[in-house]
Parts: C-alpha cells; sequence; structure tokens
C-alpha cells in the first residue's frame, strides 16, 4: 500500500489508541512506547498510528498523554521511529487536542473514582470548546475566542514539523470522538455564529485550515491521514454521505487517506459494537474516490482480507485485537496460505518456519 513516498508492507495496521502511559506527566515517551510500537513493527504490521498525541499541554486528554508541543519530546520519539523503521514497519503521529473532553483522570491506580474532569487544585487545566456547554460530566470548557483557534491551527503545524524532526513518516488530525476538530465540525456541539460556526463551510474551518497548514508543514513525500467519526449517532449529526463529501474536500486538500471510526460527540451516545460495524462509513469514503482505513472489533483474519478484497477499505486498522497479539500479521499470512507476505525478523526465522504446515494457534 503506497500513499504518496510511504510504502507500507501490508494493509494490516494500528489503530490509535490512547495510552495514558507519559509517567512524568510532561509528554515525554519512553521505554513503555518503545516496547509497545516495537512488538507491533516487529509482529508483522504494516504502518502504525500512534496514540492521541497533543499538540499543546492544554489540548491533552489526561496528563499522562504523549505531546509533541516541545522540541523536548522530538528525540524519544526518534528512539521509537527509528526501531519501528528497523523492524520493516512505517510510523504515522496521531496529533490531537482534546478540546472539551481533556484534562480528565487516566482511571490509573490512585486516580478519583468515578474519573471526570481534574480539578484545577490537583493538577487540571481550563478546557477550551466550540461552545460553553460541558460534556457529560466535564468540566464546562470555555468559549474558543477567534485568536484560540487560530492558534490552535498553529500548533498542529508546529506539531507536524516537530514529527517530521522526529522521523515519523507523517500525521495524522484526530477529527473524531468529540474532541475539539470534530466539535466545532458538528452541528450539534458547534453553535457558533461567527466565522467558525454557522453553515457547512463555517463548522468546516477549523480542520480545512487545520489540515492546510499541516500539509504545508510537511514534506511532498510524507503522508497526511485525517480520522473521522463518519457518523455521528444522533439525528441532525454527521451521516455516512456527509463524511463521503467531506472526504472529497479534504482529499482536493492533500489528505492521502481517511480513517473512519463513529461516535464519541455526545455523552450517552454511542453504537453498539460489533465485528466490522464500522466498516460501512470506511465503504462509504472510498466509494467517493477517497482511500479509507476501515476500523471496528475485526479481529478475524478471513474478515479482514473480506474487507479489502470486496473494495470496502484500503486498509484494515486494528486496536485491541494488536495489544491481544502484537504478531496478528504473521498468524493472519498464516492463516491465509501466504507465508512470504510478511518476512520473520531473522531472529525470529525458527519460530516462523514451519508454521505454516502447524493449526493456527499452536
Amino acid at each position: 500500500m503506497s500513499l504518496r513516498g510511504v510504502t507500507a508492507r501490508n494493509r494490516v495496521w494500528l489503530s490509535p489508541m490512547c495510552m495514558y502511559a507519559c509517567g512524568d506527566r510532561d509528554g515525554r515517551v519512553g521505554d513503555f512506547h518503545l516496547v509497545h510500537y516495537g512488538a507491533v513493527a516487529l509482529g508483522g504490521a504494516g504502518l502504525l498510528v500512534t496514540e492521541a498525541t497533543a499538540v499543546s499541554p492544554r489540548g491533552r486528554v489526561t496528563p499522562y498523554d504523549a505531546g509533541l508541543w516541545s522540541d523536548d519530546q522530538v528525540a524519544p520519539w526518534r528512539r521509537v521511529t527509528d526501531f519501528v523503521h528497523g523492524a520493516g514497519a512505517r510510523i504515522v503521529s496521531q496529533l490531537a487536542h482534546a478540546g472539551r473532553k481533556g484534562g480528565k483522570y487516566a482511571n490509573l491506580p490512585g486516580d478519583a473514582v468515578g474519573g471526570g474532569t481534574i480539578p484545577l487544585a490537583e493538577g487540571g487545566w481550563p478546557l477550551l470548546g466550540a461552545s460553553g456547554a460541558a460534556f457529560g460530566r466535564f468540566s464546562a470548557p470555555r468559549r474558543a475566542t477567534d485568536a484560540d483557534l487560530r492558534q490552535v491551527v498553529a500548533d498542529f503545524a508546529d506539531a507536524a514539523r516537530r514529527a517530521e524532526a522526529a522521523g515519523f513518516d507523517g500525521v495524522e488530525l484526530h477529527a473524531a470522538h468529540g474532541y475539539l476538530l470534530h466539535e466545532l465540525l458538528s452541528p450539534l456541539t458547534n453553535d457558533r455564529d461567527d466565522a467558525w460556526g454557522g453553515d457547512r463551510a463555517g463548522r468546516e474551518r477549523l480542520l480545512l485550515e487545520t489540515v492546510d497548514a499541516v500539509r504545508a508543514a510537511l514534506p511532498d513525500d510524507k503522508v497526511l491521514l485525517v480520522r473521522l467519526s463518519a457518523a455521528d449517532g444522533a439525528d441532525g449529526g454527521a451521516t455516512h454521505e456527509d463524511t463521503a463529501d467531506l472526504a472529497r474536500r479534504l482529499a482536493d486538500r492533500g489528505v492521502d487517506l481517511v480513517d473512519c471510526s463513529s461516535g464519541g460527540l455526545l455523552a450517552g451516545v454511542e453504537y453498539v459494537p460489533s465485528p466490522g460495524y464500522q466498516v460501512p462509513g470506511a465503504a462509504a469514503v472510498r466509494a467517493a474516490g477517497v482511500p479509507a482505513g476501515a476500523v471496528g472489533l475485526i479481529s478475524d483474519p478471513h474478515h479482514a482480507e473480506a474487507v479489502v478484497s470486496a473494495g470496502h477499505a484500503d486498509v484494515v486498522l486494528l486496536g485491541r485485537e494488536l495489544l491481544r497479539d502484537p504478531h496478528w500479521a504473521r498468524r493472519a499470512a498464516v492463516v491465509l496460505d501466504r507465508p512470504g507476505a510478511v518476512a520473520p525478523p531473522p531472529r525470529y526465522h525458527r519460530a516462523w518456519r514451519d508454521a505454516q504446515s502447524r493449526p493456527f494457534g499452536t
């Protein structure tokens, strides 16, 4: 699978997942990230999308989020990207601003029971949102000003430059799950009557200006992905058709692939998950002529192969399944009778040379 100057060895990609693993609360990744991403790369995945990586301290979901808002965070990420490349995989940084869903407890040992927003006196921070409306039990955010939103665009562009310096093969913009880019995008959460709201063009402005700024900050041979909630799951929110239409405009501005998820916008409004339940969103985007990635409890190799071979998506992104089994891609090559699809690292040769003749799981 090739996009611009980046070729992934296969169409099994790691889906972005929040890790909350920067123990010093400084946004700098460490040994956990080297082992986590390194294991998936050694396991044969074609491309890895990192956890949500904050573009500013106030854009974090939790105090333990990874970041690229400071030059001090570049070298630790470089350690990770160098290892991933050495293992034959590609890696993209997912850049994010949590907006009104930020500043929450990470549900780690010692965190407050029930979660919610961390009080300022305990290390929390003021939240920023499209309006002053809170998300569920979270604290109410401050309504973003024009200057705030212009700064958000600049923060994404600066983080993209740091991602390039850190050796990433590109970036993904997190415009799903009710985070700031998504919150501005949806009519369900954007009630603004200024140039950042109102009609469709106003609501899309933050995302499109961010796309333009990030594309300009990246070399032409590096990829730009966008994660969208293909459907909001509530009346008046985005539908698959709306997202396919938006995907065309994103592609015209230099976006190379849309990573299709769903929901996350409104508290208490979610889909009931089942294997492949988010594939229809990817299929709608791909039918619009834009490369798409499919997610959503895809765990069986035959199911993943069917999604791609039927033309519903260009790639399949796995999250929890690659947490359980970082070598899923190699096992899938055995199940699908393609033993040469993912060559094992030399040190793992004995473990895989006879796998084709053994039942899966033995």
